[in-house]
């Protein structure tokens, strides 16, 4: 009896499918793996220019005017980043920046370690391509406004 056409096809289907399922994984790993950082990149511009807009509202001739500057715009990022789930670790003590130099210029800036990232969303490390995804050492947001 000899085998038919179907039989010797087997082999051939199973190695296309694995080759097929390689890429089609590395493609929805890396959509889904660079979603999550720019999803993080954008809030967190989001939240420094809106903690820059509300220090505005704040009277500058308060004696604890600075002070004042600081804490708003901490509280103001930890509201807009609530969303944030705890295992992303983001603390705006320590993530943020609030400064207010000599010449009145407000900069809020977030500085997200990737370290803590990483803790959630394991890198993949692709033979030709590297590590995906492939994000600078700290996400960066920053905003800054003349009072």
């Amino acid at each position: 009896m000899k085998a038919g056409p179907a039989k010797r096809q087997k082999g051939a289907a199973a190695i296309e499918f694995a080759a097929v399922f390689m890429i089609f994984f590395a493609v929805f790993y890396g959509l889904v793996s660079y979603t999550l950082p720019m999803l993080m990149l954008q809030s967190f511009n989001q939240a420094s220019a809106e903690a820059v807009r509300r220090c505005v509202a704040l009277d500058p001739n308060s004696a604890s005017y600075s002070t004042d500057v600081q804490n708003l715009a901490r509280q103001v990022i930890g509201q807009q980043l609530q969303w944030m789930p705890a295992a992303f670790n983001f603390q705006p003590a320590s993530d943020t920046q609030v400064t207010l130099g000599a010449d009145k210029l407000l900069t809020v800036a977030i500085n997200y370690p990737k370290t803590k990232l990483t803790n959630v969303l394991p890198m993949l490390v692709l033979p030709l391509i590297g590590e995906v995804p492939r994000l600078p050492d700290r996400l960066r947001a920053e905003a800054s406004l003349q009072l």
